[in-house]
């Protein structure tokens, strides 16, 4: 059980200090601290690309991000607040890692304004906390299945769990405020640059359907893990005495399925946004554009690209809504088969019937096949194809289980697949969007030292003002002041 592990993009570097004017030298330094924040992004993610999987670190970009984006909105501020300038429109490059490409390599565009910075800083942000939740998952193993394993360590184990569906929530609610925030601003400025003549494309990175997309993802695979530390206790007390009867301990099977089934609905959502842009036709043009560079002949056209996403992230989407649709339909079997009694023997055998159809399936990669197209993508398929592999023998084992207590003491038939179908109930959630705030500017207008400037100004003149012998009197109740042109003169 783990999350999706993303490529993570580079980028090419820039000064701040050739695109900004700063007429007071207020924020030189702050300007030249932006530049080393930006550098050190850039020289993480290139140092990351050069390293192998299992030796990332993905704290340490998070750490990085934390300290650039700050600085960032601080430098946004200043401009938005016309503490500074643009000397000329800054020109950005980034690695688009959800495009879909004619080559294995992601195609690096370049694309104008500084809300093109933002969205491509807090998604690079989103990524890295997703895969550092992955990597917390992974460094777990499968715990909860070692005998050896005691209460106390079981249960710290399980903290590290809920750790890492924290971190898939903040990342959801990361891709939330992206795709309605921020890319309604960059859609905003992606207008007023293209009326100026410049070519902006804009790649499925920069789609509100896909980073929407991405945050119902991130919240299912969080439901995913929230769903494996529900049944940690129960997974260990079964290592030893597998099938049915469950565990005391066990959580309710029809609980459990509801969960799975959510999964299902969020991982289905997801994928049918993040197909969204291969609607569009001339996708194959456009990526011969975005591997060579500019079409001379676009001038300021907004390029669609009719770019589609990569089809590892559509295939991670069909695997895992047909692996908790199979989930689903277990628990729903197991459920039938603890607690419905003698009438529905032949439910609890139907439900594990075609769960153990789906896994089969799965397993053998018939559901969504394609060729595998990165080491990540194979890491990911590997991982699944054990898991599928385990649940297959759970599954089979409580499907022999039912099978003879029904064919020697129940004697239910087994309704037909479209009966089982309409017993299927809705999905519950476990988990919700942890909201992402905006961090406070590090300098400029928002910043705590700006705010502290300006009221020590703001005292500083009060008192002048008191030693001059002008101080305004108070304002009492029913009374205002009238130490301004045309006060009370309303309009």
């Amino acid at each position: 059980m783990s999350s999706y592990l993303y490529e993570l993009p580079t980028t090419g570097a820039i000064s701040f200090a050739d695109v900004c004017v700063d007429p007071t030298a207020t924020y030189i330094t702050d300007i030249a601290d932006t530049t080393e924040a930006r550098a050190n992004l850039r020289a993480a993610l290139k140092e990351s690309k050069r390293t192998d999987q299992g030796e990332k670190d993905y704290l340490r970009l998070v750490k990085v991000l934390d300290d650039y984006i700050p600085k960032l909105y601080g430098l946004l501020g200043c401009i938005s607040q016309a503490e500074m300038s643009l000397k000329a429109e800054p020109i950005f490059s980034w690695r688009t890692t959800l495009s879909s490409s004619l080559f294995l390599n992601s195609p690096r565009i370049s694309i104008p304004t500084f809300s093109t910075e933002v969205v491509f800083t807090l998604l690079t942000y989103a990524f890295s906390i997703s895969n550092l939740a992955r990597a917390v998952v992974h460094s777990l193993g499968r715990y909860e299945t070692e005998r050896a394993i005691s209460d106390a360590e079981r249960k710290a184990k399980d903290e590290r769990l809920a750790f890492a569906v924290t971190l898939l929530c903040k990342a959801s609610g990361l891709y939330e405020y992206i795709g309605k925030e921020c890319l309604a601003e960059w859609e905003r400025e992606r207008d007023r640059v293209v009326s100026l003549g410049i070519s902006c494309p804009k790649p499925p990175d920069l789609s509100r359907e896909v980073v929407i997309g991405l945050s119902k993802m991130a919240l299912a695979d969080a439901q995913n893990l929230a769903i494996r530390k529900l049944l940690s206790k129960a997974a260990f007390e079964s290592t030893l005495t597998p099938g049915p009867p469950l565990p005391k301990s066990h959580p309710s099977p029809a609980l459990v399925a509801k969960l799975h089934l959510e999964c299902v609905a969020l991982y289905s959502s997801a994928r049918s946004l993040v197909k969204t842009p291969g609607a569009s036709k001339g996708g194959s043009k456009t990526k011969m554009k975005l591997g060579f560079g500019k079409d001379k002949n676009s001038g300021g056209a907004q390029d669609e690209t009719g770019e589609e996403v990569a089809p590892e992230l559509r295939r991670y989407l069909a695997d895992e809504i047909a692996l908790h649709g199979a989930l689903a339909r277990k628990w729903l079997g197991v459920d039938a088969g603890e607690h419905g009694g003698t009438s529905k023997g032949g439910v609890a055998v139907g439900f594990l019937a075609w769960a153990k159809k789906d896994l089969e399936e799965l397993r053998n990669g018939h559901l969504t096949g394609g060729m595998i197209n990165s080491d990540r993508e194979k890491e990911m398929r590997e991982r699944r194809k054990a898991r599928v592999q385990e649940e297959l023998e759970s599954v089979n084992t409580f499907l022999v289980g039912y099978k003879r207590m029904n064919d020697t003491l129940m004697f239910q038939p087994v309704p037909p697949q479209a009966d089982l179908q309409a017993m299927i109930p809705a999905g519950l959630l476990a988990v919700a969007v942890k909201p992402y705030a905006k961090p406070i500017p590090a300098f400029g207008p928002g910043s705590v030292e700006y705010t502290r400037r300006q009221t020590e100004e703001l005292e500083l003149l009060n008192a002048e003002n008191a030693t001059d012998g002008h101080s305004p009197p108070a304002a009492t109740p029913g009374s205002s002041s009238k130490s301004y042109a045309g006060a009370e003169a309303y309009y």
